[in-house]
């Protein structure tokens, strides 16, 4: 994991965020538009970071063989070799990716949260699921899954073992999200409060809620910025800084 605060790359070319990809073989469409994106747009950047769930389900660095992976994992690649930095940060559905993933793409693995100087000013970057707290069952199976025993045990098993484990986890979590309220599966307010209190941003950069947004929030005399990502389900999106500020931008 990288220390932070991490600086703005010395590059020309905008920083750019995205999260919420959730890339899988049965959705050929956004999967081209993200290599599409990899090379026409990212590849102009100074830096890359993702937020979170690149990946609709990670089972492990061995996971890598099929045609899918190794077209986004090449993607990757010719992007950092390029000279653009590329940052990683786990997500809900991608946990487990490490630095095998790492070493094939270039990526730096990076924590959540991660401040990071942007164009002067201190920008707090998160996955954004941590702030979920209402969410008491999700929150729950968060600690759990990030635990490093629990971890090791699963990576333990047989590949197609954690895949079939895996798609049973997506499939309970999906029918458990029908029977919540939108209220609850969003940030809390007091927990972003706090998350700003200990770190002190200028910005918040967060994905997970699918509710792309600008928010500004009066907090102790301070306005800071809450930039939420939007997802790829529908349609690529992605926040665009430089020295002239941030910019939501759709593919």
């Amino acid at each position: 994991m990288l220390k932070s605060p991490i600086q703005t790359p010395a590059l020309s070319g905008a920083t750019l965020f995205i999260s919420d990809l959730h890339l899988c073989a049965s959705r050929p469409a956004i999967n081209d538009a993200f290599m599409a994106f990899l090379q026409n747009t990212a590849s102009k950047a100074a830096a890359l970071y993702i937020l979170g769930d690149l990946f609709e389900y990670w089972a492990g660095d061995d996971d890598v063989e099929d045609a899918f992976h190794q077209q986004i994992i090449g993607g990757f690649k010719t992007l950092s070799d390029s000279g653009v930095q590329v940052f990683l940060m786990h997500g809900n559905r991608d946990f487990l990716i490490a630095e095998g993933f790492c070493r094939m793409t270039g990526a730096t693995l990076i924590a959540d949260p991660t401040t990071i100087v942007l164009y002067g000013k201190k920008a707090l970057l998160s996955h954004g699921d941590a702030l979920c707290i209402d969410d008491a069952a999700y929150q729950q199976f968060r600690t759990q899954v990030r635990d490093e025993k629990w971890q090791a045990e699963f990576l333990s098993q047989p590949l197609e073992l954690r895949r079939k484990q895996i798609e049973a986890i997506r499939a309970r979590s999906e029918q458990e999200k029908t029977q919540k309220s939108l209220e609850i599966m969003d940030v809390n307010a007091e927990a972003v409060n706090t998350l700003l209190r200990t770190h002190q941003p200028d910005l918040l950069i967060h994905g997970h809620t699918h509710r792309p947004n600008r928010h500004t929030i009066k907090l102790d005399g301070r306005l800071i910025t809450r930039w939420v990502l939007g997802d790829w389900y529908e349609q690529g999106s992605y926040l665009a800084c430089d020295e002239h500020g941030c910019k939501d931008m759709a593919l």
